[in-house]
Parts: C-alpha cells; structure tokens; sequence
C-alpha cells in the first residue's frame, strides 16, 4: 500500500471517528441523562434529587414518552410521565422546551418523519392542555433519523419509538 493510500485511510477513519458519539442521548444506550439535540444536559444544572433541577426533570419525571408501532395516541403511562412534565413545567417557568418526535427505523423516510411529527404533536397538545403555555413549545420530528439503537429486534424498536422533551432556558412566556 502506498504512502498515499495509507494517509487516505487513516484520514477517512478519523473522519468517521470523530462523528461517532455513542453517547449522544446519555449514560448508556436510551439513557436519561443526557440532553437531545440543542437543549441542556444536566450537568452543573442541580443533582436529580433538586425538583427545580434539568437533572430531576430527565431522570426523575422522564423526559421522554414511548409510542405503540404505527401509533400517535398516548398510553396512560405517557400521559402519566406528560402529566408530571406539566406540573414542572408550570413550577419552573424559565424554560421553554422542544418535543422531539421519533420513529423505529421500519418504513421510509418520508412515512417516519410525518409519524414524528404527530408523536411530538401529540405531546405537545397534551402539555398545552394541561397548562403549559403553546408560546414555550415548539415541535421537531427527526422520524427514524436519531435511533437511540440501531436494531432489528422488536425490543430495540420499542425504545425507538418516542417523543422526547428537550429543556431551554429562555422561555417567552
């Protein structure tokens, strides 16, 4: 192999290196921690046990909600974890928030984006109809573009499947 070929190479590996963030959405694969594209992580935010906290609002009320296969409609466990969102949000008025909507990887692009968008809408009316302010949400649907897991399983699928509340300071509320 050529010097050439071999720079080529590595510069092609480092590229791709440095894109891989396996820890895009938290600790671990699916994990809460974390923030979603352009919100906060809780780090230097107050512990998970500060109810005012970025950290209390991710790890202990959740952050995201998970939907059945082809579904927009929320089970009552995510109306419990939006019901709980709701409340915090109305305590802790400084943030606005971003409903991020998300598919498994099954079907096409076009199919998983408008799913997205009605998962996050879906979230997004519940939260207005529990008295969070409509001026501090806004809605994305990344459709089957961000998995938490890359998979073929049923079970991996599932975690795919949800609509996730990213935090902002600088509510217009």
């Amino acid at each position: 192999m050529s010097y050439l070929t071999k720079a080529m190479l590595l510069v092609g590996v480092l590229g791709l290196a440095a894109c891989n963030n396996p820890d895009r959405f938290g600790a671990g694969a699916g994990g809460a921690g974390g923030a979603g594209a352009g919100g906060i992580d809780s780090q230097g935010l107050g512990g998970a046990n500060d109810p005012r906290s970025v950290a209390y609002f991710q790890q202990t009320l959740g952050d995201r909600v998970f939907f059945a296969v082809d579904q927009n409609t929320l089970s009552d466990e995510a109306r419990q974890t939006l019901t709980g969102q709701a409340q915090w949000l109305q305590t802790n008025s400084d943030y606005a928030l971003i409903v991020e909507g998300h598919a498994d990887e099954q079907g096409t692009r076009q199919y998983n984006l408008a799913l997205g968008a009605r998962r996050a809408s879906a979230a997004q009316n519940f939260l207005v109809s529990q008295g969070v302010a409509a001026s501090r949400i806004r809605t994305v649907s990344y459709g089957k573009e961000r998995p938490v897991e890359v998979c073929s399983t049923e079970d991996c699928y599932s975690r795919n499947r949800r609509a996730v509340t990213v935090l902002s300071l600088g509510a217009g509320s």
